[in-house]
């Protein structure tokens, strides 16, 4: 997806990374055939190179300095780099291998990392050509996947690297106002009032006081962000989301709550989550409200053409308040 975010870089740059990660032996003469984009992705620039010697791997680089992000999003490279190394240190869920990384910004204007490249399919792109049975499969596995990152302890509750809060209700307020604030800075029609959502928000946050202990959150794994290869997971990707907080926040859930994210059935069962308690499914519709508000104000900073992200993101805010104000 086309957004404001992604930093690309002439070729002539691309190939100094290439020679300061892999030596000069490695890069490539001639031709363009040695790199392309990928696409997929909403706020990194990524490519895949080929090396001199065959072998194949991926570059990611940090958004420009002067192209504003939202609060979250700030020193996001950091914190997928800090999030691999966590995954991989206390799991044996798959993720790729971080090569190399620099931030200097000798090179060029951010941060950026060379990392392996996965030989597989993309879930969400192959998902129509899959069977009911297929499908339910892999979100098994997938929620499966989500309990074992859940199961690294945090310190305190919020960013991976801290500063934490001591409750999660105070971890969770913060991060629904520092979006708030993002899109009245930016002045985005949320088609609801700032001050409403607050209320709203306010009204129903003891809900999130029964999360006493901090967890590990992916947060953005959905089917997009997995690689498949015969009927496996066979990596995770896309980690600069991540924090510590309620479990019950992954985006495996969100279609507990709302048919608009998908049935979460076959995932539950992959977790192994009990039904939700009235307490829980309060806190999963507060959860929905905040990732519809990042979804409908994220279009305004990255500048995307297309209306329709925002249009089905202001619906969903519209469904969600009503649920919690009702």
């Amino acid at each position: 997806m086309e957004s404001v975010t992604k930093n690309r870089q002439p070729p002539e740059v691309l190939r100094t990374m290439v020679a300061r990660a892999y030596g000069a032996d490695q890069v490539c003469d001639g031709g363009e055939d040695w790199i392309g984009e990928l696409g997929d992705g909403c706020f990194n620039v990524a490519y895949r190179i080929r090396l001199r010697a065959g072998e194949q791997v991926v570059l990611k680089i940090a958004p420009p300095p002067d192209v504003e992000v939202m609060t979250y999003e700030r020193d996001a490279m950091a914190v997928e780099l800090a999030a691999l190394r966590l995954i991989r240190r206390h799991t044996k869920v798959p993720v790729p291998v971080v090569d190399f990384s620099d931030r200097s910004h000798e090179l060029c204007d951010a941060d950026y990392f060379f990392m392996a490249y996965v030989d597989a399919d993309n879930l969400h792109a192959v998902r129509s050509t899959l069977t009911r049975s297929q499908i339910d499969a892999y979100d098994e596995a997938l929620g499966a996947i989500t309990r074992e990152l859940n199961g690294i302890p945090g310190a305190a509750f919020g960013p991976l690297a801290g500063p934490g809060e001591r409750t999660w209700r105070t971890a969770f307020l913060r991060m629904v106002e520092e979006v708030l604030s993002d899109g009245e800075r930016r002045g985005v029609d949320l088609r609801h009032g700032y001050d409403a959502i607050r209320e709203v928000v306010a009204a129903r946050a003891d809900a999130l006081d029964e999360v006493t202990e901090p967890r590990f959150v992916e947060w953005d794994l959905w089917p997009g962000n997995c690689m498949v290869r015969d009927g496996r997971i066979v990596a995770i990707l896309d980690h600069e989301r991540a924090f510590y907080g309620d479990t019950l926040m992954e985006f495996g859930f969100a279609g507990s709550g709302s048919s608009a994210f998908g049935g979460s059935t076959a995932f539950i069962r992959g977790y192994g989550h009990r039904p939700l308690t009235a307490a829980e499914r309060t806190r999963r519709r507060l959860y929905d409200l905040h990732l519809a508000l990042i979804q409908i104000i994220e279009t305004d900073f990255r500048t995307y053409a297309d209306t329709a992200q925002y249009d089905r993101a202001c619906e969903r805010l519209r469904e969600t308040m009503d649920l919690l104000d009702g």
